[in-house]
């Protein structure tokens, strides 16, 4: 009998501060949907489901005749399960982490190194970069949420220095000037000062922080701010919010918003040579997330083999996975987590008459 391939996983929730508490996240919501003996505790936050191998987080494998207990442990001794690609290229590891993540509050702010990069800061610093792999990211939305990822146009950014002065205090005469002035010079130029304007920003103090956003809170209370983009219902929220006041509520004048119709998001390397996030341009990732969407009429619905090893998410539907390797078939509801070996494919019989709607993590080459 062929070796099994396709297996349902336990994930592991990261209960960051930032996560929304208790029922109110939709990761805790997937978590009781699929385990009928779990509990979630309404005082604790539930911020991310981590489906894939990595070491604070590698998923358990619920079936008592695999040996290996985690996802980590059995494709390293199955590392044809990845694809032959996949294994040459990432040296039989799985290349990715798959993620839900439920927000309540702001996370901070983040710059991931490209590959070159990665592998010589984990060198010099193991202890803050603890592997050598690049971190590109994509973020697909299950429901409406904003992001900022890179630099807006630099003549926008110049707008909100003349128009808020409470931002250009927090960056500053010289740099507020040398951007300005960069608008009529070449790239290298609009980066450098760029970089000044976010180091200005990023190294105030927060009490400064604080008493500026107050000052903008307090003046566009005052008066008719429709001219000004960045006088928006989040700046006035996070200013008149304790919590929320911090430098990430000025990054609103700086960074790119994706429009209110894009569903997903692809935040840039950043290099050596420009080691900030630049003006957006949506990168290649090295993986797919495949939305799959079932009508409930359907009865029978076929997940087709790729040449990667896949993690499939169950957002909504009920259905018995069945596949050539499996000794039995599998039962999977919402927040179930299915692992997909290489040219498997995987025949799903929808149980109840309602919708399916699936997410597939994976690596095409």
């Amino acid at each position: 009998m062929a070796a099994q391939r396709v297996f349902p996983l336990s994930c592991v929730v990261q209960q960051y501060a930032w996560g929304k508490m208790g029922s109110n996240s939709e990761v805790a919501r997937l978590l009781a949907s699929s385990d009928p003996l779990g509990q979630i505790s309404e005082d604790k936050p539930y911020a991310e489901l981590w489906m894939g191998t990595h070491p604070r987080g590698d998923a358990k494998i619920l079936d008592n005749s695999i040996l290996q207990k985690t996802l980590g442990q059995w494709i390293a001794e199955n590392q044809d399960c990845l694809g032959s690609k996949v294994k040459d290229t990432f040296n039989g590891k799985l290349p990715f982490l798959f993620k839900v993540l439920s927000v309540e509050t702001a996370l901070s702010i983040q710059a991931h190194p490209n590959k070159e990069l990665a592998e010589k800061l984990h060198l010099q610093a193991p202890q803050h970069y603890p592997d050598a792999n690049h971190k590109p990211e994509m973020a697909i939305a299950l429901t409406p949420f904003q992001g900022l990822c890179g630099f807006r146009p630099v003549e926008e950014i110049v707008t909100f220095l003349t128009k808020v002065p409470e931002f250009q205090f927090l960056i500053g005469d010289n740099a507020a000037t040398q951007l300005k002035q960069s608008l009529s010079r070449d790239s290298q130029a609009v980066a450098f000062a760029l970089r000044s304007c976010f180091s200005h920003l990023m190294k105030s103090e927060k009490k400064v922080v604080v008493e500026q956003l107050n000052l903008l809170v307090k003046r566009i209370s005052q008066q008719d701010c429709v001219e000004c983009m960045a006088c928006s219902d989040n700046t006035v929220r996070a200013g008149l919010t304790p919590k929320f006041i911090d430098v990430p509520t000025l990054c609103d004048m700086l960074s790119y918003i994706p429009s209110p119709s894009q569903d997903r998001l692809f935040p840039p390397a950043w290099s050596q040579e420009d080691p900030y996030l630049s003006i957006y341009d949506p990168p290649v990732p090295d993986f797919t997330v495949m939305k799959m969407e079932v009508p409930g009429s359907v009865t029978e619905y076929r997940v087709l083999a790729l040449d990667s090893a896949s993690i499939l998410l169950m957002v909504q539907g009920t259905v018995t996975a069945s596949t050539r390797t499996a000794q039995a078939t599998i039962s999977l509801k919402r927040g179930g987590v299915l692992f997909i070996g290489a040219n498997e494919s995987v025949s799903l019989k929808l149980t109840l008459p309602e919708d399916l709607l699936m997410f597939r993590a994976c690596c095409l080459l």
